[in-house]
């Protein structure tokens, strides 16, 4: 069965969709160098690889061509009566750490999971199915508080990484940015309890250099993004230690602090994990 081109990296299309006319003036070399560091033959050798193949199947299909492994601990801890849970975790990776989650709270709870994720990531179309589509900049912007409300009001598990982006280093530590308050607000008004999670992992130094000179600089625009595919695949071969923490219930979350104090409360509990 042939992929649908749509759904493969096409370096070219998506120049020429966030530059229009102005797409024509990239250097060649520089579109070489982009297709390398994203890796678009070899991710797009895996999408034919795995057509047909969605939700937590296509999930186990990347963690073989990975080859992810995790060492899981506190598996005793995933709720099993039933109660719908929203799963917070750092985000070291930026990438295996996602597929990773997905892959176990998927295979635990049959599929019954939702990412929130940005909307970059639903061209993976065998992911499609778990994820809710958010595009902070685009014209989807003003329908993100709807996208939240749809995630929470269905009848799956949600899987956050509520700094947004991956870990930065900071001070020779690597750790998330800050939390983002959605998490608690929308659980506690769903009545879902936060089952707290803490993902091993780092990447290069350059990555974090990278990232700490634009910032330096003053660079909007998320350079170290565009190096996530390249991290990961230096991150291939590798065990992961995963540790999932007690579920903390949703009537913690009262207000003796602001949501965003209790979003920091949590971050400090996976760190503590």
């Amino acid at each position: 069965m042939k992929t649908d081109s749509q759904f493969l990296i096409d370096i070219d299309r998506i120049l020429e969709a966030k530059a229009g006319a102005k797409a024509k003036y990239v250097p060649r070399f520089v579109v070489s160098y982009l297709k390398r560091i994203v890796h678009q033959d070899e991710i797009n050798g895996f999408l034919r690889s795995v057509e047909g193949k969605v939700g937590v199947d296509f999930l186990e299909e990347g963690m073989k061509f990975l080859d992810t492994k995790l060492d899981v601990h506190g598996l005793e801890n995933l709720p099993d009566d039933g109660r719908l849970c929203t799963f917070v975790s750092n985000h070291p990776l930026g990438g295996q750490d996602g597929v990773a989650l997905g892959y176990l709270l998927g295979k635990h709870y049959d599929g019954r999971i939702k990412y929130l994720v940005n909307d970059l990531l639903m061209n993976l179309k065998g992911l499609a199915p778990l994820f809710i589509p958010i595009n902070k900049t685009g014209s989807q912007a003003k329908d993100f508080p709807l996208m939240v409300e749809a995630g929470f009001n269905s009848d799956c598990h949600i899987i956050m990484f509520p700094a947004g982006l991956c870990s930065r280093r900071h001070n020779g530590v690597i750790r998330d940015l800050e939390w983002k308050k959605t998490f608690i607000v929308k659980s506690v008004q769903h009545q879902r309890d936060i089952v707290p999670i803490h993902f091993e992992g780092r990447n290069s130094d350059f990555f974090y250099n990278l990232a700490n000179v634009c910032k330096a600089l003053g660079i909007k625009f998320n350079i170290a993004m565009l190096y996530l595919a390249d991290e990961m695949f230096k991150n291939r071969h590798k065990t992961f230690r995963v540790t999932i923490g007690k579920p903390i219930p949703w009537q913690t979350f009262d207000k003796s602090r602001t949501p965003t104090q209790w979003a920091a409360y949590v971050k400090e509990s996976v760190y503590k994990l």
